[in-house]
């Protein structure tokens, strides 16, 4: 936190509903519980630092910077829903405290909601004409929003992405990396690919565009929601969010083998953003796919979007390193990404979590028309990419501004109607690299430890054999080279890293 957050003296007349001061000891314990809040904070805890700002609201609830404060804890755990009630709380209490407006535009900013972002931050900058941060997030959201009404105007969003024919395309004598013999992905050209890429050097473009074309109309021929076996004496490996790590997915496979045959795995979703070797990852996984279509699946995050992309890193990524036509034929092969699977009957296996409507059922998710971007609205396409569990029973608005927060006895419900064990997702950012919910009913899995250098987790996969009793492995982040978290978030366009700062 910045210096003026740790002060209570912000300007800004409350228009808010009266309420009974404080005392002068509520206050000290308020302010008590605000400095341990901004230490966690400034450590990375940011679940620890919500849970502190909200005793000091509870002792001091006419505060606003504690409102703000918890705000940007939010934005920073993705709670983008609970970040827009706190830094609208923050405003009403305080029209004319900047740091209300900043937290509130950031995360309509993150919500993709360009227009409401503008709104706040052309009030910070009448608030302070002279905050020379202010103006510069103002004008990176109006070009940003300038370039949205470009591309609707021109249909940038309908278009079919460029036909690139990786023939035409020749291989330079010098490149000293992995070759497809005759179109094909060997596990000896997999293997020479991943040494490759810890060289942190490039796979040739030829090569990557016949492996994002191939990997494509694979995942075209596949259903929504794939079914999937374990016979008696095999098993599978189901892993979470890897969100460009390579480094630490290889750690996966040097702990419980690469994928074949006889190890097959589920990798559910968000594969790419955040960490900065994207193209290292995605091509690792969409590698493995082209050479056991049947032994690796893939569901598609909330991060495999192209709002997500422009903001978090990967489109960047692409630009930076290939071109933006490979970032058109990443986006047409992420809409073909399944939705969800389910292993042997009984658990299925997808990236965020439930539904508004107890309705909802298997047949619903395999009758998605699933190739486009997840639709504004409540719709089982976008709940099952951003819901979250809570361990209160009913639903609740989620806490980050997209789908619901089902509790234990909605979980039960929908396990009982479609005859099903165990629900299995990802989504979050977990301590140990798992966490089992609702009497067993449902765990999240997390498979980027250290996530974005800073939050100190570790990772963790799960292992099913026949019977589909979970089995955890967690894990250690690994070193990596000089990399920071999103480096080219902005290359591709909108620059989320401007609004993620400490102001």
């Amino acid at each position: 936190m910045s210096d003026s957050e740790n002060s209570d003296t912000a300007s800004g007349a409350s228009t808010h509903e009266e309420k009974p001061a404080p005392t002068p000891e509520q206050v000290a314990e308020s302010d008590s519980f605000k400095q341990q809040a901004n230490k966690k904070f400034q450590e990375n805890h940011h679940n620890e630092a919500i849970d502190l700002y909200t005793k000091a609201i509870e002792l001091n609830p006419g505060n606003h910077i504690l409102f703000a404060n918890r705000s940007f804890a939010h934005i920073k755990l993705e709670n983008y829903g609970s970040a827009l009630i706190d830094a609208s709380e923050s405003i009403e209490l305080a029209p004319s405290y900047i740091k209300g407006y900043f937290r509130r535009g950031t995360a309509y900013l993150a919500l993709g909601k360009l227009k409401q972002a503008k709104q706040d931050f052309t009030k910070a900058v009448k608030i302070e004409p002279k905050n020379t941060d202010a103006r510069k997030k103002l004008d990176e959201v109006t070009k940003a929003l300038r370039q949205e009404r470009f591309n609707e105007a021109i249909g940038v969003d309908s278009a079919p992405p460029v036909v690139i024919d990786p023939a035409n395309i020749e291989v330079e004598a010098s490149y000293d990396g992995p070759h497809l013999e005759e179109g094909r992905v060997t596990a000896k050209f997999m293997e020479d690919l991943m040494e490759h890429f810890k060289c942190e050097k490039k796979l040739h473009k030829k090569y990557a565009y016949m492996i994002l074309t191939q990997v494509r109309d694979i995942l075209k021929a596949e259903a929504s929601l794939v079914e999937v076996q374990v016979p008696q004496g095999e098993h599978i490996t189901v892993c979470g969010d890897v969100h460009g790590q390579f480094y630490d997915l290889c750690n996966i496979f040097n702990i419980n083998g690469v994928p074949s045959v006889d190890n097959p795995y589920i990798f559910n979703g968000d594969f790419v953003d955040r960490g900065s070797f994207g193209i290292e990852t995605i091509f690792t996984l969409f590698g493995f796919k082209a050479l056991y279509p049947q032994h690796m699946h893939l569901n598609r995050g909330n991060h495999e979007t192209v709002n997500m992309n422009k903001m978090y890193g990967f489109e960047g990524e692409v630009v930076h390193k290939y071109t933006k036509d490979m970032m058109d034929l990443f986006t047409d092969a992420f809409r073909w990404l399944p939705l969800s699977h389910v292993i042997n009957n009984k658990v299925l296996v997808l990236h965020g979590g439930l539904f508004s409507k107890d309705e909802t059922n298997l047949q619903d998710l395999r009758k998605i028309d699933r190739h486009c971007e997840p639709p504004d609205d409540s719709c089982p396409m976008t709940e099952l990419l951003w819901s979250d569990p809570i361990n209160i029973p009913g639903r609740q608005q989620s806490k980050r501004g997209v789908g619901v927060a089902f509790g234990p006895d909605v979980a039960e419900r929908f396990l009982k109607a479609n005859n099903l064990e165990l629900l299995v997702r990802s989504h979050e950012c977990k301590d140990e690299g798992y966490e089992i919910d609702h009497d067993g009913k449902t765990i999240t899995v997390f498979s980027a430890p250290n996530y974005c250098d800073q939050m100190g987790n570790k990772g963790a996969f799960i292992r099913f054999e026949a019977d589909m009793k979970p089995k955890f492995t967690k894990f250690d982040a690994v070193p990596h080279p000089s990399a920071r978290p999103m480096q080219y978030a902005g290359m591709g366009g909108f620059n989320i890293m401007q609004f993620l700062g400490g102001n």
